[in-house]
């Protein structure tokens, strides 16, 4: 009988745990997290924040189910250190946990550059939903909170800030807000819509100190310009940075993050990787790289649970995507978003409340924006998935009537009929789907 330990409890975990399940009704399976909750949305936690959402409504999965799938759940206990030679991982509390097969799901951590003052009381980062629950004990009526980093997570926590009735200053070092995920265009927008919310946006500047109001809390910040501005809570939202610090001086071989094979596998067998730590196949790149979203993660997780339980499945890869509605402007976006080179061709259509762009390559999509109308942004993104050559569609892909009439007769009926593209194992289908579908409503 198999020991199969997953560190790790978000989407890839239960990726995982779910795969194994389909596979091994009878091996030992154990997921370990220092977090005490049962498996949560983390997009999710901004609404708990914003009190949209009770924490029950964030639950990834049912209550029960870690006992449906005869999981041990070690919750609330960190991972230490693992035993390469002897198989076994280190408990903070002094157990030891014998392991077969291993994956690391261990997501990223947040980066807090060196300031003076990032560890007073008042400090935040927002990756886990004890930030959320932090942050919300801290706020006041009319709270001043200022939010370094003008990314996913900083428009995020300042969405849920703005409907807590906060006054919200984003201060982003780059020239533009989300700027790793639009183009300058949608980027423009993005920050419009903060604006008319209330928020006020500084960009191209950072907080170089956070101050001390002499009882260890913070009270304000100053810019690298010698701006100051009081403020109750200071949020660090730069970014996270994968969480590798278990297999450091380890056999594992690690780039920017864990790097794994197509089989999710590390190069020490039986020890597999996905999710944010990972550096998994992007079909976009034509490399691994990290890609830390969710249903890469899911989809990671349910490869490498195939694998570690025996039955031989590959990731067929995935590309950067987000899809937000943040101030009341929704986007999606995916792959390239600012096109860096010869053999780009760029596809736009937009007005002051929305914007389209198609970016294509050897007449294939490799990135797309949709900012404001996002309603043909699924079928864009499917094309871009299966890199199926659009040559004879480009003129249409960014009109505001392009959809399924527009397509192959045998690609509208795969759809249709909801026949997606699958990966196919012996005596199982993974539908990359799935990962989609996975998310929480």
């Amino acid at each position: 009988m198999a020991d199969y330990v997953i560190i790790g409890n978000s989407a890839g975990g239960i990726g995982a745990a779910e795969a194994i399940r389909q596979v091994d009704r009878e091996g030992r399976l154990t997921i370990i997290s220092d977090e005490p909750y049962p498996a949560y949305s983390r997009p999710a936690i901004s609404e708990v924040l914003a009190r949209e959402r009770a924490l029950d409504r964030i639950l990834y999965r049912p209550k029960d189910f870690y006992q449906r799938l005869g999981i041990q759940a070690i919750l609330g206990t960190r991972a230490e250190r693992i035993d390469f030679s002897a198989r076994e991982v280190y408990l903070a509390d002094g157990r030891r946990v014998h392991w077969d097969r291993l994956l690391l799901a261990t997501g990223g951590t947040p980066f807090v550059p060196p300031m003076e003052g990032k560890d007073l009381l008042g400090v935040y980062t927002f990756t886990r939903l004890d930030d959320a629950l932090a942050l919300d004990q801290r706020l006041r009526p009319g709270s001043h909170v200022v939010v370094i980093g003008g990314g996913l997570i900083g428009m995020s926590v300042s969405d849920a800030l703005v409907k807590r009735g906060c006054r919200v200053t984003i201060v982003e070092l780059m020239d533009r807000i989300l700027g790793t995920m639009l183009d300058p265009e949608g980027s423009a927008l993005a920050e419009a819509a903060a604006r008319r919310a209330g928020v006020e946006v500084i960009t191209g500047h950072t907080v170089q100190r956070i101050h001390d109001d002499g009882n260890g809390n913070a009270c304000g910040v100053t810019l690298d310009d010698g701006r100051e501005f009081a403020c109750r809570a200071v949020v660090v939202a730069i970014g996270v940075r994968p969480r590798i610090d278990l297999v450091a001086d380890s056999p594992i071989n690690v780039g920017r993050g864990i790097l794994v094979n197509a089989r999710m596998e590390t190069n020490v067998p039986g020890v597999y990787a996905c999710g944010d730590v990972a550096e998994a196949y992007d079909i976009i790149a034509g490399t691994t790289r990290v890609v830390p979203i969710w249903p890469a993660a899911y989809l990671g997780g349910r490869v490498a649970g195939l694998n570690m339980a025996g039955w031989p499945a590959e990731y067929p890869g995935h590309f950067p995507m987000n899809s937000l509605k943040y101030f009341g402007l929704k986007i999606i976006s995916g792959g390239v978003q600012v096109a860096d080179g010869d053999g780009y061709e760029e596809l736009r259509h937009g007005d002051d409340q929305s914007y389209r762009k198609v970016i294509l390559k050897d007449g294939r999509i490799v990135g797309a924006t949709f900012v404001g109308n996002i309603d043909r942004a699924g079928i864009i993104l499917g094309l871009m998935r299966e890199q199926l050559d659009v040559s004879s569609l480009k003129e249409k892909l960014v009109r505001k009537d392009f959809g399924l009439i527009h397509m192959p007769a045998e690609w509208r009926r795969q759809r249709l009929y909801g026949e997606y593209p699958t990966l196919k194992t012996p005596g199982l289908v993974l539908d990359r789907q799935a990962a989609v579908r996975s998310e929480v409503a």
